[in-house]
């Protein structure tokens, strides 16, 4: 993930790609090379920026934002956070002392198909929402389970729209939580089920919502966003006997093709530029890893404090 950061980086023209850090001395001096900058270790590579991508495995989050944070430099930490709630917010807290940002690297908040649907369920009562996260084992090594991984996105997308927290947090995993399905309910009454996979042979990326009047689609690998609307039921006489029909209107809205990685990143480098509010804060990015980790608490899992 971190070479697509630098590449998106090397594209914007709004910032200066000063350096890569990686402890594969090899593989920083390759990116670098490849991107037209330079290969810096971290300690040195902190005094010379205002704002840093940090994309390495889940238990060094914590060390090398720190590090960062410590020293000024704005970051934007890939989910989840850190490794442990604990962690998370000692963060928060060392980035407010600094008066730096943390941004959290939730990038389906920056899909297009979800940006179109905030404006699609802006005035619609939600009754429920379903997301599906599936695919085939990973190649490389991943320490994070499936929870953690995968459904910590639909965690994040599904709080946002819900807006609130949830009361009840029921879940059942497999095979190390490498298969997991929670249930939440919120205090509006919104019902939420979350499932994520690495044993589905089939890659999906899925997100629906039930509403009072009308079922929405989002398909976050394709990009589109069907609405049904006015469902209608009825039975249909032929001569050779009455059969049963179900028609809707399907409405797609319009979606940008925009690239998700270059328009979060992007947003970070505003609200570094003016001094806002991220579009997810450390503080939405901890309130989705305190879930998935209550998520794999009820499945069983030994979580890290």
């Amino acid at each position: 993930m971190g070479q697509h950061h630098v590449r998106v980086y090397e594209e914007l023209d709004e910032v200066e790609l000063v350096g890569v850090a990686d402890a594969d001395a090899e593989r920083a001096s390759e990116i670098a090379e490849e991107y037209g900058t330079r290969a810096i270790e971290i300690q040195t590579l902190v005094e010379h920026i205002d704002a840093v991508s940090i994309a390495v495995p889940t238990p060094y989050h914590y060390e090398t934002a720190m590090t960062c944070i410590e020293h000024g430099v704005n970051v934007l930490i890939e989910k989840p956070i850190a490794a442990s709630k604990s962690e998370g917010e000692k963060l928060i807290e060392e980035a407010r002392s600094n008066d730096v940002l943390i941004q959290v690297g939730h990038i389906e908040r920056f899909n297009p198909a979800v940006t179109a649907l905030d404006k699609v369920v802006d005035k619609e009562d939600i009754v429920a929402i379903h997301a599906e996260r599936l695919g085939p084992p990973p190649e490389r090594e991943i320490h994070d389970n499936a929870v953690i991984d995968l459904m910590i996105h639909d965690a994040d997308i599904v709080l946002s729209l819900a807006g609130d927290e949830p009361t009840t947090v029921q879940s059942a995993g497999t095979r190390d939580n490498r298969y997991a399905t929670a249930t939440l309910q919120f205090e509006s009454g919104i019902v939420a089920t979350l499932t994520a996979s690495r044993l589905t042979q089939r890659k999906v990326r899925k997100l629906q919502i039930t509403t009072e009047e009308n079922f929405i689609e989002v398909d976050y690998l394709d990009k589109t966003i069907d609405i049904y609307r006015r469902s209608v039921p009825e039975f249909v006489k032929h001569d050779s006997g009455v059969q049963y029909r179900h028609e809707s209107v399907i409405e797609r809205p319009q979606v940008d093709n925009n690239e998700p990685l270059k328009v979060e990143l992007s947003e970070f480098l505003e609200a570094v530029q003016n001094g806002t509010r991220p579009p997810v804060s450390g503080s939405d990015g901890l309130r989705a890893f305190e879930l998935v980790t209550e998520i794999d608490k009820k499945a069983g899992v030994k979580v890290q404090e």
